[in-house]
């Protein structure tokens, strides 16, 4: 049986750890936003591609592609590569995408966006209250808001390039 490096014990009990508290949040979280209802409010610091805050409220007429997720996330890795690929296709579009990590700190931030070449707004939720509001119960979180505010599609897990392709198509589609 192959004995696990210190290293790797100590990534694992992070994670878990990180787990255990995602986890615990959940209970603290609200029902998830309904299609068609407003999109909660919210202000984040922004730790990757920019400054200062970045509020919900100063996206306005913009369409938004929410992505909650933590650099332990395995499928949020995956998805990484294609929604920044997108991000960049679909900004032309007046589809603002922004990266929401949770729970974790900005070091934690700034390590996964470099790693993975994040051309995106990458924002801070380190207390999860962001995620409650949206009604956080695992990661990734996938958000797609309308240019007048309100929610389009709402996914918890993975999504294919093929899927988050298409709320974005039908968020472009229903801004023009």
């Amino acid at each position: 049986m192959a004995q696990k490096t210190p290293a790797k014990l100590t990534a694992g009990l992070l994670a878990l750890a990180a787990l255990i508290v995602l986890l615990a949040s959940v209970a603290l979280a609200a029902a998830p936003p309904k299609r068609g209802a407003p999109a909660p409010a919210f202000s984040l610091p922004v730790v990757v591609n920019g400054n200062g805050n970045l509020s919900l409220a100063a996206l306005k007429g913009h369409a938004v592609y929410l992505n909650f997720f933590a650099s332990w996330c395995e499928p949020c890795k995956q998805e990484v590569p294609y929604i920044g690929t997108l991000s960049k296709e679909y900004s032309k579009r007046n589809i603002v995408v922004v990266g929401v990590d949770v729970l974790e700190s900005a070091d934690k931030a700034k390590e996964f966006a470099i790693k993975y070449h994040v051309p995106y707004r990458v924002t801070l939720d380190d207390n999860g209250d962001v995620g409650g509001s949206y009604g956080l119960i695992g990661l990734p979180l996938h958000v797609f808001i309308s240019p007048n505010g309100n929610v389009a599609a709402y996914r918890v897990g993975e999504m294919s390039e093929p899927q988050i392709r298409t709320e974005l198509q039908a968020l472009a589609a229903a801004h023009n």
